[in-house]
């Protein structure tokens, strides 16, 4: 059973926004999750179905899968780097504002066909 692997890196969303995707299209077949990311309109939607393209795309070039049987076998979200910035507030302090970005690790498997048994 081959997998297959996609990275996207330092994308400028907060890793808790990009989790709402990723936990929506966990599990399901590479078709059905490019539709449910072509039809989202939250701003992740975009970047997540261009790594699916990507993982798609990496599973034909390279490994000659077929990829009706392509599945998302296993999705990350971890944390990138985060762009400190200050804004100032009342009597002459100033707070901090994190500006956060992601990791997306994508991985997929392929499903095997049934083979039904004759009597």
């Amino acid at each position: 059973m081959q997998e297959v692997t996609a990275k996207l890196k330092y994308l400028r969303i907060a890793p808790r926004k990009v989790r709402l995707l990723a936990d929506l299209v966990r599990g399901m077949s590479l078709k059905e999750a490019k539709i449910q990311m072509d039809f989202n309109k939250k701003k992740a939607g975009g970047p997540f179905l261009k790594l699916l393209k990507s993982a798609e795309s990496n599973a034909q070039r390279n490994f000659k899968l077929d990829t009706e049987g392509l599945y998302i076998k296993e999705i990350k979200v971890d944390e990138g780097p985060m762009l400190k910035r200050y804004m100032p507030r009342a009597r002459g302090r100033a707070t901090v504002i994190r500006r956060r970005s992601s990791h997306i690790s994508l991985v997929l498997g392929e499903r095997l066909k049934k083979i039904k048994k004759s009597k």
